[in-house]
Order: structure tokens, then sequence, then C-alpha cells
């Protein structure tokens, strides 16, 4: 790549194109979750505890990589709906540990159905969705790498 990258229009560049994307998914996931009434950062959470429940509040922050000011509100507002309960830890009391409901665990198929749906509505370029994942994932690793970097550069 050199600098005539810039010289191209809005509708050229990469970055504008990966902003269409990602409103595009957000998009997407609104009108899959509109049904169940969550956000796609609550289902964010929820597929965390999907995989790992009963987990203190640090590591959903960690592992979705929000701060846990960011992280409490979606929580408290999931508590609040009825999809995850957080309770003081009994090992720390500075620490919250979050389960899902009943609630969350019946319905999660049927929120995976949703999305499913709505997945295969916009897929009509019958795009290799596991080699877009992988993809995506070796350029996020990039981005962290780049970011480690950037702070350790920082910091000197």
């Amino acid at each position: 790549m050199d600098e005539s990258i810039f010289e191209r229009s809005l509708e050229d560049q990469l970055c504008f194109e990966v902003y269409k994307a990602a409103n595009g998914f957000s998009k997407l996931y609104k009108r899959a979750l509109k049904p169940y009434q969550l956000t796609f950062p609550q289902y964010l959470v929820l597929l965390a505890l999907w995989e790992d429940d009963g987990v203190i509040v640090k590591v959903i922050s960690d592992r979705l990589g929000m701060s846990i000011g960011t992280l409490n509100p979606i929580l408290n507002r999931l508590a609040l709906q009825g999809w995850a309960e957080k309770k003081p830890s009994s090992e720390d009391k500075r620490a919250s540990i979050v389960t899902l409901t009943e609630k969350a665990k019946r319905e999660k198929k049927a929120i995976s159905m949703s999305i499913l749906h709505e997945v295969v509505k916009c897929n009509q370029l019958d795009i290799d969705g596991n080699l877009f994942l992988e993809n995506l994932k070796d350029l996020n690793k990039e981005f962290e790498r780049t970011e480690k970097i950037a702070d350790n550069s920082e910091k000197k």
C-alpha cells in the first residue's frame, strides 16, 4: 500500500467499508434480538455466560474487552430483565458473581435461531462464514499486537 490510498473516494476507503459493515452487523443483531428485548452488548454478555457461567464480573470484562464501568450497567439491565443474576462473591466481598437464570438457559436456542435466520437472509453472496471468521480473528490479533507495541512505546 502507498499514499495513493488516501486519494481514493470515500466509497473506496477501507475504513468506510468497515464502518458500514459494522453498522450492518449491528442492525442485523438488533432485528434478531428485538423479540427478546436484548441489545447486542447484552447478547455478547450472554454468549460469554453460556460458555462459562457463574464467573466474577472481571472475567466477563476481560473476556469481552469491556471496562467494568461499561459492563456493570449491562449486567444490571440483564438482571432487571430476568436474564442473569449478580450476587456478591463469598470469597471476595469486592467482587460479584454473575450467573444465568433459567430463562437465559431456556431461550438460548431460540435466540441463536433468530440470529441464524437473519444471517442466512443477508448471505446472498454465499460468503464462507468460517473463512471470514478466521480472517477477522487474524486481523484482530494484529490489532492487539500493534496496540501492545504502541502501549509499550508510550511507557518508555
